[in-house]
């Protein structure tokens, strides 16, 4: 399909696991378990579900971080997984990703500057100075300033860190970007900002958002289509409107009763 920019095609990842009284014995998790998705260019992709469904594997799957034990990803018609090293990094230029955790996902010694431009560095994108003019940019288109550029992680907020996680994916002017769990370690008031921020660089910059996350009240107002994930499987997916009108499994209902001050349709 031409308006496909992502598509992930019977993705299985196991994990071998100690069991057992006294952790002698191994036993196998399947983290992905056949999973198939599709990223529609320029829209957001939800990937929901529970602790330990499998989404956050997924999200490191996508960008090949971590390797597959079968399946393909499909990134403008090439397959990730059958690329070498330097292929993958070429690629990468386009695939960014936003962590869960913006205390543990920046550098504490590096200098925000250094952290934003660190992706221009290493694709050898511009030269110092244009490179400069890029990091200051994107700084402040996120809501940081020039004078932010000199300041070390520890002397920002949470939110403040996630903005700064934000523009050093962005930077690079990827064509999609991965959020795992984006707002997750943040206050609700914060949160809102952060989602209302990606919406709007995503306008922008014609971004696509593979967007993980366990709260269906937060991807209501970011996602357009929803894949609901339960124990590695795919147990239902759908546009934004169907999930929330009319669930059609079980652990999605379950997951739409738990929001809290949600109505009953």
């Amino acid at each position: 399909m031409t308006d496909t920019v992502l598509v992930a095609n019977n993705l299985v990842k196991t994990y071998s696991q100690r069991s057992g009284k006294f952790g002698f014995g191994t036993t196998l998790v399947k983290a992905l378990d056949d999973v198939s998705i599709s990223l529609r260019r320029g829209s957001t992709l939800a990937v929901v579900g529970e602790s330990g469904s499998g989404k956050s594997t997924l999200a490191r799957c996508l960008l090949q971080l971590q390797p597959l034990d079968s399946g393909e990803v499909l990134f403008s018609g090439q397959d990730l997984s059958k690329m070498s090293g330097k292929e993958l990094r070429v690629a990468r230029k386009d695939l960014q990703m936003v962590f869960q955790d913006p205390f543990a996902s920046l550098n504490p010694r590096m200098r925000v500057g250094q952290i934003v431009g660190e992706g221009l560095l290493i694709h050898a994108i511009g030269n110092q100075a244009t490179q400069q003019q890029q990091v200051i940019a994107m700084l402040k288109r996120v809501g940081l300033s020039e004078a932010d550029m000199q300041k070390y992680p520890h002397e920002f907020s949470g939110g403040q860190r996630q903005r700064i996680g934000i523009a050093r994916a962005l930077v690079l002017q990827p064509k999609v970007v991965v959020c795992d769990e984006p707002v997750s370690a943040l206050d609700v008031s914060i949160q809102a900002q952060i989602l209302l921020l990606l919406k709007e660089l995503q306008q922008e910059m014609a971004l696509s958002y593979v967007f993980i996350s366990h709260d269906l009240r937060v991807v209501r107002h970011i996602a357009n289509d929803i894949v609901v994930m339960n124990a590695g499987k795919v147990v239902e997916q759908g546009t934004v409107v169907d999930i929330y009108r009319q669930p059609q499994h079980e652990y999605t209902r379950n997951l739409l009763a738990a929001i809290p001050g949600k109505k009953a349709a």
